[in-house]
């Protein structure tokens, strides 16, 4: 997994070695000090060398401290600098990925957790990446520098280290064997958290339409909650390290005063070398602590990583191997031969069942049926956003796989049910269909659309700053935008997934009359709810749990097909 991740550090490769190196030189300048403080203590205090050496030896101990500082703030700036640089890489990969992903790649994580992996994980893993380009070598050369000038000084008390280190290495792996699973609850918890969130802020209207603030305060404190009881059991693990690690300290140095004042009583040791080598206790011991910190922060990072490597790893179930780049789609035509379909991708449940379809260029096609009969997956599966299950869908005479999956989209348009217009002006937004488009061929669009009047109404007609999500218009204008956009994209095939429900019929009709003068060669798909939405289709077909239960003009049906006759009259019955 450390492989895996390292790589995203390129670019930065260098900075995040000379934090390493200087943080080492840092600490040996450092482990230094304490070495020349007993010569002050015992040739300047208590010897013959008096003030001159005093102030000779404390140049030098100045000159050190001034040495470690600059090593050390050169350190600090150079793994900043590559953190940012490594968490900049990985949330690229990150986002690059995930652009990457199937409609079916997404529902598997989900877009909350998408977001969570991208912003508070990667946050996790930049921490981690600083922490170990510097404390994860200050701490093992402080450990060993330190570990080497004490046994200089005493060998014979080196043996308060055989007690210490067991207890602190010991309490470090206990600590993090219970924590990690704790931490990887508690990143799910915040799954949890922002889907909520997001939930809330995509359907804001919906809430305060149903008055349901208080319940969504009370949902939202649920997930809240349980995020901070998930955060609390895992930190509760954590913060056992510090009292564990201050009293092995302290334990050690009462046993260094004691041995040490024995000693200096006997003769063994002088008053310098025992305050040089508490000053070394203290160093060793404390690079152990900081070693079990840094353990224990990798625990919370190691519960990232494997978040984020997920994401990394994931086989995008839908690519163009295999496909020839140089291939065009030659017409509009479409044909489904033996398509099944499943979301879970079982033969168990098939969303589509024995789909047989054959639909020529430049053809319109109504699609009827009721809610949950597979109308929209089946549209779906003409421009790849799904894979079929079983069969093949052929588009322009050509299995939809042969294509490169920007050459078969390219040819079609698909305005969704969920309309979704982005920040920015609304010709920026129509120039998603065409990044070149003139200003004529923008208003020649919206004038098919019939959206060019409520346009030129604003005060700044196309230049129209729009929301987020194109809150400052209705959904009906935002359902003429959407389809504006994907005829500026002049398609060989046009989806309309129920896109006109917002719209009053007799908008409707107009935009109907437009796509048959002005698009006429354009094959289009047209799902809807209303039977005058498609009864002027060259055909319609009639959709029913998963399968195709007839195909016909608006008269044939509705002689014959008992599912069309139903939807027919009880419509008829309401415009009565």
């Amino acid at each position: 997994m450390i492989r895996k991740l390292v790589r995203y550090a390129k670019g930065y490769g260098w900075r995040a070695i000379g934090a390493g190196v200087t943080i080492a030189i840092e600490v040996l300048l450092e482990v230094f000090i304490p070495f020349v403080m007993r010569d002050v203590i015992n040739e300047g205090l208590l010897g013959d060398g008096g003030v001159e050496l005093i102030v000779e030896k404390g140049l030098i101990m100045i000159g050190l401290a001034l040495l470690s500082l600059c090593f050390g703030a050169l350190s600090a700036r150079l793994s900043v600098v590559a953190s940012a640089g490594f968490a900049k890489n990985l949330r690229q990969a990150l986002f690059y990925k995930i652009q990457d992903f199937s409609f079916a790649n997404v529902d598997k994580f989900s877009t909350a957790s998408l977001i969570t992996r991208s912003t508070t994980d990667v946050t996790n893993l930049q921490q981690a990446f600083m922490m170990g380009t510097r404390m994860l070598v200050r701490s093992p050369v402080m450990l060993v520098a330190a570990t080497l000038m004490a046994l200089q000084i005493s060998s014979g008390m080196g043996v308060i280290f055989a007690f210490g280190l067991p207890v602190l290495m010991a309490s470090m792996i206990i600590i993090v064997s219970i924590a990690f699973p704790r931490f990887k609850r508690m990143f799910t918890q915040y799954d949890k958290m922002n889907a909520r969130i997001q939930e809330n802020l995509i359907a804001m209207r919906v809430v305060k339409a149903f008055v349901r603030e208080d319940y969504e305060r009370e949902t939202y404190n649920a997930t809240a909650g349980g995020l901070r009881d998930a955060s609390v059991s895992a930190e509760k693990v954590v913060i056992l390290n510090g009292p564990v690690a201050n009293f092995t300290l302290y334990a050690c140095m009462i046993a260094t005063c004691y041995i040490g004042g024995r000693n200096i009583l006997v003769g063994d040791m002088l008053p310098g070398d025992l305050m040089s080598f508490i000053s070394y206790i203290a160093q060793i011991l404390s690079s152990v602590m900081m070693i079990t910190m840094i353990f224990v922060s990798l625990v919370m990072s190691r519960a990232s990583a494997t978040r984020v490597v997920e994401v990394l790893d994931e086989r995008v179930d839908i690519v163009d191997s295999g496909a020839d780049p140089e291939l065009k789609v030659a017409d509009g035509s479409i044909v489904f031969e033996n398509v099944s379909f499943s979301y879970s991708k079982s033969g168990e449940n098939l969303t589509l069942r024995n789909i047989n379809l054959s639909i020529s260029s430049g053809e319109t096609i109504g699609i009827i049926g009721g809610t949950g009969s597979a109308k929209t997956t089946l549209v779906q599966l003409i421009p790849r956003l799904y894979d079929v299950y079983e069969g093949a869908v052929k588009v322009g005479g050509r299995d939809v796989r042969e294509y490169t999956l920007d050459n078969l989209r390219a040819s079609v348009s698909m305005v969704l049910q969920k309309n979704v217009l982005f920040s920015g002006t609304i010709a920026d937004n129509l120039r998603w269909g065409d990044i070149n488009a003139t200003d004529g061929e923008l208003k020649d669009v919206c004038e098919s659309a019939q959206a060019d009047s409520f346009i030129e109404s604003f005060p700044d007609g196309y230049d129209t700053e729009l929301g987020q999500g194109g809150v400052n218009v209705s959904g009906g204008q935002k359902q003429r935008l959407c389809i504006a956009r994907a005829l500026l994209k002049r398609p060989k095939i046009l989806i309309l997934d129920d896109s006109t429900s917002a719209v009053d019929t007799a908008t409707d009709a107009k935009i109907r009359e437009a796509f048959a003068s002005k698009h006429e060669d354009t094959t289009m798909l047209i799902i809807a709810q209303r039977i005058s939405s498609v009864s002027d289709a060259d055909r319609i077909i009639v959709m029913h749990d998963g399968e195709i239960d007839a195909v016909g003009t608006h008269d044939e049906l509705l002689a014959t097909n008992e599912i069309y006759q139903q939807v027919y009259f009880s419509q008829q019955k309401g415009v009565a």
